[in-house]
């Protein structure tokens, strides 16, 4: 019940902070849907007039991508730096909950309010382009389940280090776009990349939306990479906040700005 009672707490606040501030709220997603026409008009002035539909069902699901990791992953930090300069850090870190557990209920909520924001974007970028993806629901779903984990455990990272370091505004700035090649970035360019975080879960989404991949042909190695991604980065990043936390309480930082 506590937990329950702890969700819909930060649901109801980050609907609220999204509403009251509307025109922020505007302003970001009207920055994204332009970022993504300057995409969209770049490829058909430039590029390949062969590839020009491929090239744009790329760009619509990997920028569908970057705005969900800059929520799950970049908001985070910057809610924390914005707590700890508004003070109620350490109000925070005084719950009986623990701050990972709230931390845990933040980025579920905010995964499931900006979730309306992205079909939304979606279907308004296939709208722009005439390019209409494949959207098997069933498929996508567990694929993107286990990619959302891995985000966590990046999240976490990003949290522990704005806990200590309080301001982290430059370095999450430059994470927009390490965050930006991890979404574009072709597997098939560097295999390797399976094993980083996100980036396995965005290419079988690619081949599902683009190419029509149906989930009996996904085959068993690849939820073994997304599953051993999704463990590995969460217990790894929840392991370093929690780690950052303890250093914070030993030198007295959740209560300093």
């Amino acid at each position: 019940m506590q937990l329950l009672n702890l969700f819909n707490a930060n649901m109801r606040k980050e609907y609220i902070e999204l509403k009251r501030y509307l025109p922020n709220t505007i302003a970001i997603l009207l920055t994204f849907y332009i970022i993504f026409l300057g995409m969209f008009t770049g490829i058909q002035i430039i590029g390949d007039p062969s590839t020009q539909d491929a090239n744009i069902q790329y760009v619509i699901v990997n920028y569908i991508f970057w705005y969900l990791m800059m929520i799950v992953v970049n908001d985070i930090g910057w809610q924390i730096s914005n707590e700890a300069s508004q003070g109620t850090l350490e109000q925070i870190s005084m719950s009986p909950m623990g701050i990972w557990r709230i931390l845990t209920a933040r980025l579920i909520s905010l995964t499931c309010i900006h979730f309306f924001i992205i079909v939304a974007l979606l279907y308004l970028s296939m709208a722009t382009t005439g390019q209409w993806l494949n959207i098997d629901v069933v498929t996508i779903i567990p694929i993107l389940l286990l990619t959302l984990v891995s985000m966590f455990g990046v999240g976490f990272m990003i949290a522990g280090l704005t806990i200590i370091l309080k301001q982290v505004q430059a370095f999450l700035q430059i994470l927009q776009f390490i965050l930006a090649a991890l979404a574009f970035v072709p597997l098939s360019v560097a295999p390797f990349l399976a094993f980083f975080p996100i980036v396995k879960g965005v290419d079988l989404v690619r081949s599902v939306m683009i190419d029509g991949l149906t989930l009996a042909q996904i085959g068993a190695n690849d939820f073994l990479i997304l599953g051993f991604n999704a463990v590995f980065y969460f217990a790894l990043g929840l392991g370093i906040f929690l780690y950052c936390e303890r250093f914070a309480r030993k030198k007295s930082l959740l209560s300093h700005y």
